[in-house]
């Protein structure tokens, strides 16, 4: 069987993966992601589909973050009605994370009409929060390495990838061709997750390359986390986090209990403010075995914040006097209550704004790290007098170095990779890599290319 494998997204960028195999008259989507960033990132996602959605037989995702998973309720409406394959983990969270998209995008859409800030009459959601609930029974979970046929003739596995909870590697077979894809490959030395496993071997292979262009530098985290926290508590500050909900959020809770509990912070307040990433950290008490946390260090992370549920908690924090750490939603400062935050203290000189994680080109924390003095949230401008600070060390995406570790220790040997999932130099930078270190043929694949894989 002749394996065609499609590029639809994470191609010159680090969202919107999608990857469509088809041979045999068979048609599986790896990953359905959302595109975030630039405005002509956002605007593929309302793109006519190169592809019909009602001819899929499956899709394959290898984790739940938005960028992997969050175009999925966007396909059932253009008529995917197939399965959608994944681990427990993943399961469990993209039944928080997709309603949780369309919230957010209805609510954007409704500011937009109100305030006026849309060239579109009226402004209109991607999908919504309802639709996002029906595309819930389509997902069937499975157990780590074992066969799964997901469409006639081609099987998947899923080994661990340690990026987040339920993170895969996808190992894909059909027609005697063996393609392996990274997913998102998470850090061997992550206080939180179990490190990835190895890849078995494949004749091709689509691998990340978020950090291929870097090392994450050998800081100390809990020093630097535990620096900003005393120079809050002096100046009566507040150090805000945009944190992504799945994993980053976790790793700063654990982190600040330590640094509570062996007296290196004081007992400042620590509101953790998305309903999201409160759902997320209790799911850590079921998937023990993807995780490094004990029973009791999973008790004191969960047990170490102000839990912000309401839209009148999340308000109540911006009428609070520092000092005191507030952990929000998104991430990258795309959206959601972190933004109200934002506007109520990037203008307030004692604010240290904190990133944690990978910021895209084209998102507000990707400005703000670059030194932006002043940003637009909900049609307004904003003055940044607040401390940006960024630590690369809370990342949840391995760099280079262990890229090339994990796949050195891994029995694969592919006749040729596929570099994705890396803004341009990035990528590029890791294609050379894996040629020079390895002596493999590798390729960063435009969008849209089409590859004979089999």
């Amino acid at each position: 069987m002749t394996l065609k494998i499609t590029f639809h997204g994470a191609a010159d960028t680090v969202t919107g993966s999608r990857y469509l195999v088809e041979g045999g008259g068979r048609r599986v989507l790896v990953d359905c992601g959302l595109f975030q960033g630039y405005r002509k990132l956002r605007e593929r996602n309302w793109a006519r589909l190169p592809f019909d959605p009602a001819g899929l037989d499956a899709v394959v995702l290898t984790h739940a973050h938005i960028d992997h998973s969050g175009f999925l309720p966007r396909l059932r409406k253009l008529g995917f009605r197939g399965k959608i394959h994944c681990t427990r983990g993943t399961r469990d969270l993209a039944k928080i994370l997709l309603p949780d998209s369309g919230h957010l995008q209805e609510e954007d859409a409704r500011r937009a009409n109100r305030h006026g800030y849309t060239r579109h009459q009226p402004a209109l959601p991607l999908y919504t929060r309802d639709e996002a609930l029906d595309t819930l029974p389509q997902f069937v979970a499975h157990h780590w390495h074992r066969d799964v046929e997901v469409a006639k003739g081609v099987k998947v596995r899923f080994s661990r990838a340690g990026h987040i909870l339920g993170a895969a590697s996808v190992h894909l077979e059909a027609g005697g061709a063996r393609i392996a894809f990274s997913g998102d490959v998470g850090r061997p030395g992550d206080p939180i997750m179990n490190p990835a496993e190895p890849l078995e071997d494949a004749e091709f292979l689509v691998v990340e390359s978020t950090y291929g262009d870097r090392r994450h530098p050998p800081e100390a985290v809990d020093d630097v986390l535990a620096e900003l926290v005393n120079d809050a508590h002096r100046g009566g500050g507040v150090v805000l986090v945009p944190a992504f909900a799945v994993g980053r959020a976790q790793h700063l809770l654990h982190l600040l209990a330590q640094l509570k509990r062996d007296g290196r912070i004081p007992d400042i307040p620590v509101f953790l403010d998305s309903p999201m990433a409160i759902s997320v950290t209790n799911i850590f008490r079921r998937y023990a075995e993807d995780h490094r946390l004990d029973e009791a260090q999973c008790e004191e992370m969960c047990a170490s914040a102000h839990y912000s549920q309401t839209a009148d908690d999340s308000k109540a924090i911006d009428r609070r006097e520092g000092p005191m750490v507030v952990i929000s939603t998104s991430g990258m400062a795309t959206g959601g209550r972190i933004l109200h935050h934002l506007k109520q203290f990037l203008p307030d000189p004692r604010t240290t704004l904190l990133f944690v994680g990978y910021q895209a080109d084209g998102t507000r924390g990707r400005a703000l790290v670059e030194g932006a003095d002043e940003i637009k949230i909900h049609g307004e401008y904003v003055p940044v007098k607040a401390r940006v600070v960024r630590i690369d060390g809370l990342s949840a995406h391995a760099d280079y170095r262990e890229l090339l570790e994990w796949l050195e220790a891994s029995p694969i040997s592919p006749q040729r990779a596929f570099v994705t999932h890396g803004e341009p130099a990035s990528a590029d930078a890791f294609r050379r890599r894996l040629e020079d270190q390895l002596g493999w043929d590798a390729v960063v694949p435009d969008l849209g290319s089409t590859w004979t894989v089999g």
